[in-house]
């Protein structure tokens, strides 16, 4: 019965199980909707595979996949190499251990959060206002990441967030209308900030400046950003360098709140 022998499950096989599901969850959701989906899905199938072999001793094939994935190991870290900053600086975050994210990737765990208190519907409003009018804007909210390296990049303020303030930031006249606003709590701390534009290819064409600033600032960090665009007016909400879709501005404020939790 020693072709049997790995049925013998221990507690520490589950651990190990749920462990290698955790990390190939957080993986996934890094390379969802990327070109890299594909060659992640592509490996994992490789290394099941892999281990199939091994398991049914199926030596020379298993030497022969075995030795793929090792020298393969470079290639895929340049090929996941911005995947691969994202999940480190998710690991990094100087708040991923405390109790709110804990509950924020644990859901199950239903005990009561509270929030930083970013008065996000006032947020929402001015954007919506600003988008009436066709006035161009990008916002960007910190969350556990510091963000001192762009700040330190435009004009630093400490002003309460209200949507009047907001509005009169980004008026077209105004002289501190150019540039990104970094809000920090519920305070405006930097405004007329320079963000480091994203090179990813996927963004599409009719997306400007803002739009690939935004994509690039939420690349670098665990921020999020908030555009309106200035030619259609069109509210644009960005994560982890994706655009986020959402149905309403309703919506919008409820992805906001639950995403500073």
């Amino acid at each position: 019965m020693d072709f049997l022998s790995f049925l013998d499950f221990k507690i520490t096989d589950l651990i190990d199980i749920l462990l290698v599901a955790t990390l190939l969850y957080y993986i996934y959701k890094l390379v969802r909707g990327t070109v890299a989906i594909n060659i992640f899905i592509g490996i994992v199938l490789v290394w099941g595979f892999w281990k199939l072999t091994e398991l049914l001793e199926m030596k020379m094939i298993s030497s022969v996949i075995g030795g793929f994935m090792q020298v393969g190991l470079i290639a895929l870290i340049i090929v996941f190499q911005q995947e691969i900053r994202k999940f480190l600086l998710m690991i990094g975050s100087t708040n991923f251990a405390n109790k709110r994210n804990f509950i924020k990737h644990f859901k199950f765990l239903k005990q009561e959060v509270t929030s930083i208190g970013t008065d996000v519907d006032s947020l929402v409003s001015a954007c919506d206002k600003m988008s009436s009018s066709k006035t161009g804007a990008i916002i960007i909210i910190k969350r556990s990441n510091s963000l001192d390296f762009v700040k330190s990049t435009g004009d630093k303020m400490h002003i309460e967030i209200t949507q009047p303030i907001i509005e009169s930031i980004f008026y077209k006249n105004s002289p501190l209308h150019d540039g990104a606003a970094v809000i920090e709590g519920n305070y405006i701390v930097a405004t007329r900030v320079i963000l480091p534009v994203s090179n990813e290819r996927n963004i599409p064409l009719r997306f400007g400046l803002r739009h690939r600033a935004a994509v690039g600032i939420t690349e670098k960090t665990d921020s999020l950003a908030i555009v309106v665009s200035e030619e259609t007016g069109m509210i644009t909400y960005i994560k982890n360098g994706e655009f986020v879709l959402y149905n309403d501005l309703t919506e919008l404020s409820s992805m906001i709140k639950e995403d500073l939790m």
